[in-house]
């Protein structure tokens, strides 16, 4: 299964974005949506699971979690905003996958077994750091994310 991963898109969706999710078979949008029709839209290409993050606070944004728990192809991800509030220990958890945003910067590293995984910023550029998604096949073994540059 073959996921797309997100955040940060402040309520910008750029056509780049859509064409690099074409094909997808889930998306996972990590917080900072921005806009209530970016969702929808993303939901066109594939099913979304989105959770909201802190700029997030009108009346659409309600609906979404601030932190979400799922699987996906047998692995179990958990979504949060902002890494700096994870609490719990993951690995302890069964955790496969934990993917956050806020940071705007793109990165992947294994911490006792889990893939923690930012997929930085998609919307408007922030603080000179690329315009970023990640892509990644969950059926992989080891778990190892593609990010895809948008903007430079």
């Amino acid at each position: 299964m073959r996921i797309g991963i997100l955040s940060d898109t402040h309520g910008l969706l750029r056509p780049e974005v859509l064409a690099a999710l074409a094909g997808v078979e889930h998306i996972l949008h990590a917080g900072d949506i921005g806009r209530p029709d970016i969702v929808p839209t993303l939901g066109t290409i594939a099913p979304v699971t989105a959770i909201r993050g802190n700029i997030d606070t009108q009346g659409w944004a309600q609906v979404y979690p601030e932190t979400v728990r799922l699987t996906l192809a047998g692995r179990r991800i958990l979504m949060l905003h902002d890494r700096k509030a994870l609490a719990g220990d993951p690995a302890a958890d069964g955790v496969d996958l934990v993917v956050s945003g806020h940071s705007h910067r793109p990165g992947a590293e294994k911490l006792a077994g889990v893939l923690h995984l930012n997929p930085g910023s998609c919307g408007p550029r922030r603080f000179q750091l690329p315009v970023t998604l990640a892509l990644l096949d969950l059926a992989a073994t080891p778990l190892s994310p593609s990010f895809v540059t948008l903007v430079d």
